[in-house]
């Protein structure tokens, strides 16, 4: 990780942005990215823009981070997120929360889009993240340790915040939303996995797998930030159906499912700014 990137990358965006003291902080993953229209817009920026970040290279992830307000709090809204599997090393993955630290931002709420183990939850479900498993086999506070990252050996006894995640509970009631919960596993992609995988993924206790999340989950909670998590289940796991496995369909249920996305999220960052 490269500390002088991440710190030339947080002092331009506060200098452009001119923003502390921020609520709240949103990374959206694959699909996501609508549901920073939901919110009043006060500037943003390209990630082309932002040292060390460069534009996403995967589809779904519109690349732009945006200044915007809620109940009279500022919030960040990084659309779309770099992955462990494009090869850019953790830098491009650890900036939004390191731009959130110093933005002196409290919460992080992190989305994705997963695949299904429990046979629970189908496509287009919404998935409260509970507790998660990094099964990356790599994790970003690997190296060098810098105090930015608190404790060098930091307690994961409740990264995912109860606190937080009874107010999206309560956040999910007053839209409708049929919320389901459970464990989030990430792996470092980019393969899907193959259905031996998902059945060992099962009995660790895992509910739903992707690629992402974990990191900056990793990161937040290191850092002493408040951090909670949804998914978008946008497809069964492998061996769970008989369809293969496709990046299209993951986002063609997040645009049947964006309706309930935003107004869960909405609902829940803005009881979270009052």
């Amino acid at each position: 990780m490269d500390m002088k990137i991440l710190n030339d990358a947080s002092k331009t965006l506060l200098d452009k942005l001119s923003i502390l003291n921020a609520k709240c902080v949103l990374i959206l993953g694959s699909g996501w990215g609508d549901v920073a229209n939901t919110f009043d817009i006060v500037n943003e920026i390209s990630y082309d823009e932002i040292p060390g970040m460069g534009a996403p290279s995967v589809v779904g992830h519109a690349g732009c981070l945006r200044h915007c307000r809620a109940a009279n709090e500022n919030i960040l809204v990084f659309q779309g997120r770099h992955h462990w599997y494009e090869g850019c090393g953790w830098t491009p993955v650890a900036l939004p929360v390191y731009i959130a630290i110093h933005a002196q931002v409290e919460n992080v709420m992190i989305t994705n889009a997963a695949g299904g183990i429990s046979e629970n939850l189908v496509p287009g479900d919404l998935m409260m993240i509970t507790d998660h498993i990094n099964a990356m086999g790599a994790s970003p506070l690997i190296g060098g340790h810098d105090s930015t990252w608190g404790e060098r050996f930091p307690d994961q006894s409740e990264i995912y915040r109860k606190e937080l995640q009874e107010q999206i509970r309560q956040a999910a009631s007053k839209v409708g939303a049929d919320l389901k919960e459970g464990v989030y596993l990430a792996t470092s992609g980019p393969t899907y996995e193959t259905p031996a995988e998902i059945r060992s993924y099962k009995i660790q206790g895992a509910d739903a797998v992707g690629m992402s999340t974990v990191p900056e989950a990793i990161l937040a909670n290191a850092a002493g930030m408040k951090v909670s998590g949804i998914s978008c289940i946008t497809n069964y796991a492998s061996g769970v159906s008989n369809e293969p496995l496709g990046h299209d369909e993951v986002i063609e249920t997040t645009k049947q499912a964006m309706p309930m996305m935003s107004s869960l999220i909405h609902q829940f960052i803005t009881n979270l700014c009052k």
